[in-house]
């Protein structure tokens, strides 16, 4: 049944319209915003490695760099996927030699496990099986093993300590060579404990060892028992106590990619109590957030109205929609964000509704993806042309008000359009590449199930790359094909590491087969990496407390 369910919503969806375009939008202005597109990728990602590498990310006011989430050159680990998608198989394959060279998780960092898991395993773990369609020379083994895979690997295995927890549920913060600071705080966001399914379940099934979907699948669990009784969660948890600290329902920052885990998980995994709980959760979502095609923010026991506002955040909702097949509601919540957008150029972070206006403090706009990637999911189910407008807008209004000499500035101020010195790594990992998927109704990862390769996997043949890739938070594809290509040669063995604690076999000896054929390629030479400190950063999103603090406008006023 849930195959079923799923197919209709997901992929059966897709492919119906999988070579439709907009009315409006003709193959050549499609082409050329495919272009447009192109050539704003290779002014970020070539500013920031001629002007930050190995730094975290990009300041492109000043034309320096800057660490961020843990000192792991963020920017490039986050671009590489992109890199294929927009057919440059050359520039992949020499970065990724960067990477296994000069990445080291063994430092004195500490680290969100949050975005370490969503930027730096997820993206390691798309490259990794998107290596035979980059022209990788290919270890024998593969999809099931890859240095890709075991940088992955590695990285997950630092963050675990994280999860040693009476609940299960993990810690905002890990030090990467010393794990779990002893006064770390307990407090985190919900979507710090429920965004690992995808990653780490990929994790478990390529390479045999149960430990990373246990760990995810306990957190999930044991989140999902602290739900009110209503139905709904709250923003911010104590992972000892399983005490809501924060007990604001939502959408939005602090809790949406535990919802689009949910949905992702069980189409990845095919599982029907992950649909199950998302299906509950909809359900109360409905009865007590959804005003008018707008999602409020609510009490979690009592469901009363606390903020009344959009975040930029949420506007992924419709998109998660769309892999549901709820594509009415879906395109109705979506036109309401875009005509914020319209009104401004951007999504501000926080827009309160019955004003119609910013709310202070809160009127920055990142170059976030979550609008693009509504529309990105919305076009591929309906081939409606708004989409494609949507699209357009965000192309002219970016390179309109945030292109500098050394690439695109986070917009500090939508209202006059000042711009601040900080260029995130999601820019080139999600913004550009749904902007890019919107207007490539021929990509490769639109693939409709005509085209696929074939391994040779541990039990005979294995069909790859045939479609049905599932984005994780951070747009980084994950292939279900290979999950089960390599779990059925694994599962003896995961009945014999849960008895042994965990003993992992050697990796297997490499060796390689020939790849694909060199092509030209955009980048300038990457300089030495050195070391440097980190700043502690945790959950993605402040405190809630300290967000009601700076909100009393939306509260005071007449209209609330």
């Amino acid at each position: 049944m849930l195959m079923k369910y799923l197919c209709t919503a997901f992929f059966c969806v897709f492919l119906i319209v999988n070579h439709a375009t907009g009315k409006e939008f003709t193959e050549h202005d499609m082409a050329h915003y495919r272009e447009r597109i192109k050539s704003m990728f290779y002014h970020a990602y070539n500013s920031y490695l001629e002007n930050a590498y190995p730094y975290d990310e990009l300041r492109p006011l000043t034309c320096d760099g800057q660490d961020t989430w843990g000192s792991f050159s963020l920017t490039l680990i986050d671009a590489l996927d992109t890199l294929l998608i927009l057919g440059n198989k050359t520039e992949f394959q020499r970065v990724v030699s960067v990477l296994q060279e000069n990445i080291n998780f063994d430092s004195d960092v500490n680290a969100s496990v949050f975005e370490t898991n969503i930027r730096v395993v997820g993206g390691l773990l798309s490259a990794h099986l998107l290596s035979k369609k980059a022209g990788m020379e290919l270890e024998v083994g593969w999809p099931c093993s890859g240095p890709l895979l075991r940088m992955a690997e590695e990285a997950a295995r630092k963050l675990l300590p994280a999860f040693q927890t009476p609940t299960g549920m993990p810690y905002g913060t890990v030090n990467l060579l010393r794990g779990v600071n002893p006064t770390e705080t307990p407090v985190t966001c919900t979507a710090g404990v429920g965004t690992f399914i995808l990653e780490f379940s990929t994790l478990s099934r390529l390479t045999g060892d149960p430990v990373f979907e246990k760990v995810a699948r306990k957190a999930l669990r044991e989140l999902w028992k602290t739900r009110s009784d209503i139905g709904l969660v709250g923003n911010h948890i104590d992972v000892i106590s399983s005490k809501w600290v924060a007990q604001d329902a939502g959408i939005g920052a602090g809790v949406d990619s535990y919802f689009e885990y949910l949905v992702k998980g069980a189409i990845l995994l095919q599982d029907e109590e992950l649909h199950s709980m998302f299906l509950e959760y909809d359900k109360a979502i409905r009865n007590y957030t959804k005003y008018d095609d707008w999602y409020f923010w609510v009490q979690m026991h009592k469901g009363t109205v606390s903020m009344p506002v959009f975040q930029s955040l949420e506007a992924f909702w419709p998109g998660l929609q769309s892999l549901i097949g709820d594509l009415d509601s879906a395109m109705k919540t979506f036109l309401n964000y875009y005509t914020v957008w319209k009104q401004f150029g951007g999504l501000p972070e926080f827009y309160s509704i019955p004003q119609g206006y910013t709310v202070d403090k809160r009127e920055g706009y990142p170059l976030r993806p979550e609008l693009i990637e509504s529309a990105m999911y919305l076009y591929r189910a309906t081939a409606d042309p708004t989409l494609l407008q949507l699209g357009r807008d965000v192309v002219e209004s970016i390179e309109k008000i945030s292109r500098v000499d050394c690439g695109f500035a986070t917009v500090k101020d939508v209202r006059d359009h000042k711009l601040d010195n900080r260029m995130e790594s999601f820019f080139l990992a999600e913004t550009v590449k749904y902007l890019y998927l919107l207007f490539d109704p021929d990509n490769f990862l639109h693939n409709d199930g005509s085209h696929f390769d074939t391994v040779s996997g541990p039990h005979g043949d294995c069909v790859l790359g045939a479609g049905g890739y599932v984005f994780n938070t951070e747009a980084h594809p994950l292939d279900p094909a290979a999950l089960h290509c390599c779990s059925q040669a694994r599962a003896e063995r995961w009945e014999i590491v849960e008895i042994l604690s965990g003993e992992r076999e050697p990796p297997k000896s490499q060796t390689s087969s020939t790849g694909e054929p060199h092509e030209q390629t955009e980048r300038i030479v990457l300089q030495d990496r050195k070391k440097r400190k980190m700043p502690v950063l945790s959950c993605p999103s402040q405190p809630f407390s300290s967000k009601l603090s700076i909100l009393g406008q939306v509260f005071s006023t007449e209209n609330t």
